[in-house]
């Protein structure tokens, strides 16, 4: 019987090319759209180089002080000794690494500027993550206590800055704001949607301008906890934030008096989103709110149109469905076939979606716009893909196939 809705749906396809037409251009359009987001989220919150490892770490980012009547904020990231006294100790993690994020610098080729970020991480920032070194070896904890002034550069700015590509840039020298560095590794850069890893240039903690000796709570540093398994996650949250509820309260830092001392560890997901609601209920109902609109843009408005268009379409079977009543087909068989035809028609729309997005997303790819881009439709956005067709072929089916089916013999037969 299946089989047989098939087939009928094909050959309704061809009956009206007009139709067809529309129907296949508002389906393919609205799923390109959904799956070029949900593949651009993929790779916003997904576990992608360098950071593969983010489904088992935790991101301390910043740390937010109030008074008791919490009247007054202040907040931001921490400084190195505070993370090192409070993160770096904590017995659960595999590996705890401390960085900043970037900043920007400049270097200098002849009279050419290049415009750089630079990161100031720690040794276990390169276990923590996953870059590849195309050369050399990062920086270890014998490198940043013998205090040398080292680099790790990625693959664009060796572009950028040398002449010989042919030639390794390990041991050779850079100048970026007036003072020289030893490239000692090369790495294939991280996309600059991954501020936790993203930079050109990876110095030591201990190199100059890092600001690592400040003494108080407040500095320029962020932490990734990485857990020996997932389910060690909640456990490390657990201590960390015990360790953060014996502070003594209250405290002064840099001149602001607090009574509560809040330093969230999350996983990434929530660290982000976290971010954005912690603005307050305004931006909080704002977020929600346009979320909400965005679905119904994509989602429920090209779903109302063919559900208009499958009522006109379905109209014009009024006089099939008057005989197939008549000769007994119940309600349920009728509004079956109708929704067959269109999940059947929806996952031609999706396959046409599929080509159309795997072409943006490799030209998204390939034209620069997010430095290191690397979208991909992988199976959880398949999946998604797949998921998003079958309840878009409801929506759009299930409520013409009731309405039509409810025609009584006389009514379709008139019409």
């Amino acid at each position: 019987m299946l089989a047989n809705y098939i087939k009928i749906a094909w050959k309704v396809l061809l009956r009206h090319p007009f139709y067809t037409f529309i129907t296949l251009f508002g389906i393919s359009l609205t799923l390109t759209v959904l799956m070029v987001l949900t593949s651009f989220l993929d790779h916003l919150f997904g576990s992608h180089y360098p950071e593969t490892s983010r489904y088992r770490s935790l991101y301390i980012q910043q740390m937010i002080q109030r008074d008791s009547a919490r009247t007054s904020r202040n907040g931001g990231p921490m400084s190195f000794k505070f993370l090192t006294q409070y993160a770096k100790s904590l017995k659960t993690p595999e590996r705890v690494s401390i960085s900043t994020f970037y900043s920007t610098s400049n270097a200098y080729v002849g009279s050419r500027r290049i415009k750089l970020n630079t990161k100031f991480t720690d040794a276990d920032f390169w276990q923590v993550t996953d870059f590849e070194f195309l050369e050399g070896k990062p920086y270890n904890e014998q490198t940043i206590a013998g205090g040398d002034h080292v680099a790790v550069i990625t693959d664009d700015f060796k572009r950028q800055y040398f002449d010989n590509l042919e030639e390794s840039a390990v041991g050779k020298d850079i100048e970026i704001e007036n003072l020289h560095y030893k490239v000692i590794g090369v790495v294939k850069g991280s996309p600059v949607t991954r501020i936790f890893t993203y930079a050109d240039v990876y110095f030591p903690y201990t190199a100059p301008k890092s600001n690592y000796q400040r003494t108080g709570f407040r500095g320029d540093y962020v932490a990734i906890l990485l857990a020996k398994n997932k389910q060690d996650v909640p456990v490390i949250r657990t201590e960390f934030q015990d360790r953060i509820n014996r502070i003594p309260m209250p405290a002064v830092s840099d001149g602001f008096k607090f009574d509560i001392l809040e330093v969230p560890s999350e996983p990434y997901v929530e660290n982000f989103i976290g971010m954005i609601l912690d603005g307050g209920a305004g931006l909080r109902m704002l977020f929600f709110s346009l979320i909400a609109f965005i679905l119904f843009m994509l989602l429920g408005l090209p779903a109302i149109n063919l559900v208009n268009v499958n009522v006109s379409r379905i109209w014009e079977r009024a006089s099939e469905i008057g005989i197939r009543k008549a000769f007994g087909a119940p309600v349920r068989t009728l509004v079956w076939q109708f929704i067959v035809e269109n999940v059947f028609i929806t996952f031609i729309g999706g396959a046409i979606a599929l080509i159309l997005s795997f072409i943006i997303i490799k030209l998204i790819n390939a034209s620069g716009w997010i430095a290191y881009a690397d979208l991909t439709i992988n199976l959880s956005v398949f999946l998604v893909s797949v998921l998003v067709c079958l309840v878009f072929g409801l929506l759009s089916g299930v409520l013409p196939a009731l309405r039509m089916s409810k025609l009584s013999i006389a009514e379709a037969l008139k019409s």
